[in-house]
């Protein structure tokens, strides 16, 4: 229930009023906090699949350290741009945007192996795939046809279980450890931090309130990070030497890494950006309905597909990650009935403030991969069970059934025959054209492209026999019907 003394109930539900600030800055500060983590792994996994040294003496720490405060900066810019708006652009809700999980398994494949050199492709179809998706803001509302649950829910589904693995692999020490066959990869130091953050994180979550209920992944990280320097996994000469090396201030440098065009990084992020920007339309909507009570409006929808693409070209030019609306911060607004827009760009200034500050990025690198490893687990697999909340809205006819069965088992079929194997090992994809071997590899593209022209295609209309829901066919079947 919300605290009446923010505001009245009609203020409450209007995006356009501003609670005092006393209350107006925390309100925002706890936005920042319940999306803080999500936002800048993203980086730090992409960093880590293109081989990137992780230690403050390494070559490419710097890097790091920039591609984590990119990921700050632009994604308060990008929440900027949602909440305050120009012309078309911006939903004007208090939306919050953030570095997007969803093309992790497009980015990988793309950067592996291949340190800074990797990353003028990279950032040539972050920028590309943002003017792309920009432009899916004038037609987004008629497209909505051809990505029902059954599409929406599969991608989101097969997005989590690419990600699984990254989540284990850096619970059990990191990928640079298991690739140098390390003994410490694996041991029950490294898997005694992860499970410490998963504990203090679901404790957190089930049996707290308030902010510490909301914030339940970035306090249970913190339990990690005091238990590593509690048992020496993590030492403050480390943490000292990280922040002594990072600098105070810093500006964005356009073109960081210069500007490829890679037609694999094209082709690839263009199609995700569809992904995202129906899932920035489910989190708009329940942004209405959770906070206002009302259906969102057509130029509500469109603004916030605009305000996607354009807050995620912006952060390609300067080296950020792509950009999406955040969920977790949708249940925060259901949660504390706050609707104002203001309180949210309080959130993004805070946020470019952190991505000014190299610092910050510098403190935020010195936690140990697997205190990382644990709360990955968590986010990971709640987009998993995210991807499945969307496919119980499903009908589950045969011909439904169908449809996730062919796309489900190539999707996953590629991802794990595909992505699995060491490099140079013969794969199925191996006579195709780099560039649909890329995109195949990832598996979600397939997928997806199955399911929507399997969807567009297939009859809705079967035989008789055909068409029966599956509980249907259990309960016959159960009742031992004679001939079945």
């Amino acid at each position: 229930m919300a605290d009446n003394t923010i505001g009245t109930a009609e203020q409450l539900r209007d995006p356009n009023y501003t609670p005092a600030l006393h209350r107006a800055i925390p309100l925002g500060i706890q936005h920042v906090l319940a999306m803080f983590v999500s936002n800048v792994t993203p980086a730090i996994i992409v960093a880590g699949a293109a081989g990137f040294g992780f230690g403050s003496g390494s070559p490419d720490f710097p890097e790091l350290l920039y591609l984590i405060q990119m990921s700050m900066l632009f994604a308060g810019v990008a929440t900027l741009i949602q909440t305050v708006g120009a012309g078309p652009v911006g939903s004007r809700l208090p939306v919050v945007q953030g570095t997007s999980f969803a093309f992790i398994p497009i980015m990988i494949p793309l950067v592996a192996g291949k340190g800074v050199d990797a990353l003028a492709a990279l950032f040539g179809g972050v920028l590309i795939g943002g003017l792309f998706h920009a432009l899916l803001g004038t037609v987004i509302g008629r497209i909505r046809f051809a990505l029902p649950p059954l599409v929406t829910g599969l991608v989101v589904t097969m997005i989590g279980l690419a990600l699984v693995k990254v989540g284990i692999e850096y619970a059990a020490g990191g990928v640079p450890a298991k690739a140098s066959g390390a003994e410490s990869y694996g041991s029950l130091m490294s898997w005694s931090a992860a499970l410490v953050v998963i504990v203090v994180t679901l404790g957190c979550k089930f049996f707290a309130r308030g902010m510490l209920s909301i914030s339940a992944v970035l306090v249970g990280i913190v339990a990690g990070y005091l238990y590593c320097l509690a048992t020496g996994m993590l030492t403050l000469e480390g943490v000292a030497g990280s922040w002594s090396n990072a600098a105070a201030f810093a500006l964005p440098q356009p073109f960081k890494y210069g500007f490829e065009f890679s037609a694999a990084a094209v082709i690839g992020f263009c199609l995700m950006a569809f992904v995202s920007a129906v899932e920035t339309v489910g989190d708009v909507s329940g942004i209405c309905k959770g906070g206002a009570g009302r259906e969102a409006t057509d130029r509500e929808i469109a603004g916030a597909t605009y305000a996607d693409g354009l807050g995620t070209a912006i952060a390609g030019i300067f080296g950020g990650l792509p950009n999406t609306s955040f969920s977790q911060n949708v249940g925060l607004i259901a949660m504390t009935g706050v609707m104002s827009r203001h309180v949210v760009t309080i959130g993004a200034l805070f946020l470019i403030v952190c991505g000014l500050v190299p610092k910050v990025g510098g403190v935020i690198r010195t936690v140990p991969i697997e205190v990382l490893g644990g709360g990955v687990i968590v986010m990971f697999g709640m987009v998993v069970a995210s991807g499945i909340s969307m496919l119980s809205d499903v009908v589950w006819n045969r011909r439904n059934m169908v449809i996730f069965a062919v796309a489900l088992s190539v999707g996953l079929g590629l991802q794990l025959e595909v992505m699995n194997l060491p490099a140079g090992a013969p794969n199925a994809l191996q006579h195709l054209p780099d560039t649909l071997r890329i995109l195949g590899a990832s598996g979600i593209l397939p997928a997806a492209l199955i399911a929507i022209v399997l969807n567009l295609v297939l009859p809705h209309e079967l035989r008789d026999e055909s068409t029966e829901e599956i509980s249907g066919g259990m309960a016959r079947r159960e009742g031992g019907v004679p001939g079945e």
